[in-house]
């Protein structure tokens, strides 16, 4: 123990003298510039809180709710046509029966994947309707930035600890929903 005590010493003197080389630097520096408000926005809530936003997710949830009944009565026909080809399991010859299996495998596999291309379809139309409301937002950020004499908008997402005071997000959801109406703005 008492051999660690002089490199504590030591340890603490080192840091004594950086603070003070630090201070010493900083008399020489130039005064820092007057500091320039940053806002922040949070994206997700500005999207699906805005008129706009509430309006694509529910076309989405629309278009979501098709598909699924879409899904659900294309599985109930294949079910019905899979007990079908069953049953003639026990009176079709080997090869006939193999054959409309496979015919059977395919026509699933085909379906599949053109239920599978809708559902991408939809996310993809879901990413081009938020990333064109962003776009049509931007005048009203910009506005927003220009009015409060910021130099940026961050996303609030990516921000670790921030006075509730520069979030924009309540003024800038009000502010889009004044000029954007609810169908989707032109790529």
């Amino acid at each position: 123990m008492a051999a660690l005590r002089p490199l504590r010493r030591a340890a603490a003197w080192a840091l004594v003298a950086l603070a003070l080389g630090a201070a010493a630097a900083a008399q020489d520096q130039p005064p820092a510039p007057q500091a320039m408000p940053v806002l922040t926005l949070d994206q997700e809530r500005f999207f699906t809180e805005s008129a706009f936003g509430r309006a694509a997710l529910e076309r989405e949830r629309q278009a979501l709710r098709a598909l699924d009944e879409e899904n659900k009565r294309i599985e109930a026909e294949l079910i019905a046509e899979e007990q079908v080809l069953t049953e003639l399991r026990r009176t079709l010859p080997q090869a006939e029966f193999t054959a409309q299996a496979e015919a059977f495998d395919r026509k699933v596999e085909q379906i599949r994947d053109a239920q599978d291309s809708k559902a991408e379809d939809l996310t993809k139309a879901r990413d081009t309707e938020r990333q064109a409301f962003l776009k049509a937002a931007i005048p009203v950020l910009g506005e927003l930035l220009g009015e409060r004499k910021a130099v940026a908008i961050l996303d609030k997402a990516g921000i670790i600890l921030s006075l509730s005071a520069i979030d924009v997000t309540d003024e800038a959801i009000a502010r889009v929903d004044a000029v954007l109406t609810v169908e989707p703005p032109a790529p």
